[in-house]
Parts: structure tokens; sequence; C-alpha cells
């Protein structure tokens, strides 16, 4: 009675020992007496219980907030930089025995690479152009982890923290840029103003009788209007019988 007892707790030893059961996501990497023989999974393995060890890799994509640094740029502008970068393992197998914690290192990495990038670059560069930036984190970063079976997808700055003066510099140069662009918009606007009286008194000086419609069409813009004030319109021709008098007249000398 006690032998089969013991049996059976032997036999159910050996299942949770020998069996192992993996995600769609998880590979294993499976030690034998200390060494490598293959990555395994998805699915059903079976293990030799005491002599295999199996280590569970994840495949999926792992975003890594990296920490804000202290950088100084090339210009001698003190900034504090975080990023966030998203890399998976393509190669369990590298992944376990090239490097001790992937994670870790991919950390460590991650931000002296972002110290030496942003420090070569100025400010300006900094602040609007983030895409080649990142492109440059994602490259260097994907060269250094293609040995531990990791490939980096992508690399985001995600935060620039300037120092409250240059903040305030920043806002001074902004405002007096956007003063410089109203002050040329309503140049030019003078500008195409000025040309189209220029055309109209031309027009006029070639058609008078222009100048009649453009006084009739006045006339009655504002008589649609609800006001008690009447018009009475006068030709312009009446007046200049005067005119003409006035400039008849002879000077006479005093005295």
């Amino acid at each position: 009675m006690y032998a089969l007892i013991a049996l059976v707790l032997l036999f159910v030893f050996f299942l949770s020992a020998a069996l192992r059961i993996l995600n769609e996501y998880e590979r294993g990497v499976v030690f034998r007496l200390g060494r490598v023989i293959a990555a395994k999974g998805p699915g059903l393995i079976i293990l030799i219980p005491v002599i295999d060890r199996l280590v569970k890799v994840s495949l999926r994509l792992v975003a890594l907030d990296v920490d804000p640094q202290d950088v100084i740029t090339r210009d001698n502008v003190s900034v504090k930089v975080n990023a966030v970068l998203y890399f998976r393992v393509i190669d369990p197998v590298k992944a376990i025995i090239e490097v001790e914690n992937y994670a870790y290192a991919m950390s460590q990495l991650a931000q002296t690479t972002l110290r030496s990038v942003c420090g070569q670059a100025e400010l300006d560069d900094l602040l609007s152009e983030r895409e080649k930036i990142n492109a440059k984190l994602q490259e260097i970063l994907d060269t250094h982890t293609d040995p531990w079976g990791i490939k980096v997808t992508t690399v985001e700055l995600k935060q620039i923290d300037l120092p409250q003066e240059m903040q305030r510099a920043i806002a001074r140069q902004a405002e007096a840029e956007r003063e410089r662009r109203a002050k040329v918009i309503n140049a030019e606007g003078e500008f195409q103003a000025a040309a189209k009286l220029a055309e109209a008194s031309a027009i006029i000086e070639r058609h008078p009788v222009a100048l009649q419609l453009r006084y009739l069409q006045t006339m009655r813009e504002m008589a649609a209007e609800s006001n008690s004030t009447t018009f009475l319109p006068i030709p312009i021709e009446l007046f200049k019988p005067f005119f003409q008098d006035h400039r008849s007249i002879p000077k006479t000398d005093e005295g």
C-alpha cells in the first residue's frame, strides 16, 4: 500500500518536473547538464527531470522607459532628456547566453547612448529635429544589441526639460517672431491694397464713366441701409462752369 502511494507521488513529481506548457508568445531555452540544447516552444515541452532546465523568454514587444538624463548640448545648454524605446527578443538563445540580464543591459545602454547622442547635438536640433535624433538612437542601439539577439524597433524622445531662463528666452524669441510676421503680413496687405488702388485709378482715368458707376453703386448701398439720410445726386458737369469762371478771373495788381 505504501509502495503504491510512493509510486503515485513519484509519478506526479515526474510529470510536474518533466512537462512544461509555453504560450504562443514564449520560447523555452533548454539546458541539459549546463549545455544549451535548443529553444523550444510553443506548446507542450517534455524535459528530463533533474537533468534539464528550462528558461522562459518572451517574444512580445517590450516598452522600456529611459530615466531622465542630465545632458549638456554641444552649445553648452544643460537640459534633462528622457525617452522610451521598444524592443523584442528575436533569438532566445543569444538573449540568455550572451548577456546576463538583457532588460537591465538594454536600460543601461539606452541611458548612455541617450546622453552621448543628445550631447553631440545643439539645442535647436533637439527641439526641431527629433525624428533625426530618434533614428540615430535607434540605429546605434540596434547595432549594439544585435549580438544579444534583440531587435530595437523604435526609440522616441519623450520630454526635454529646459532651464527656466532658457524657457523665458525662447518665449521672448517666439513673441518677437510673431510680431515680425504680423508686421510683414500687414505691410504686404498695404502694398497689395496700394497696388489695387493704383490699378483702379488708372482704369478711372481711362474710363471716366466708371467713376459715375461707382458713385451710383455707393449711393445704392447707402440707401439700402436703415437711415434717414437723403441723397440728391447732382452731376459734376454742373459745377464745371463755376470752376472755369473762377480760373478765368484775371488777377489784379495791388497798389
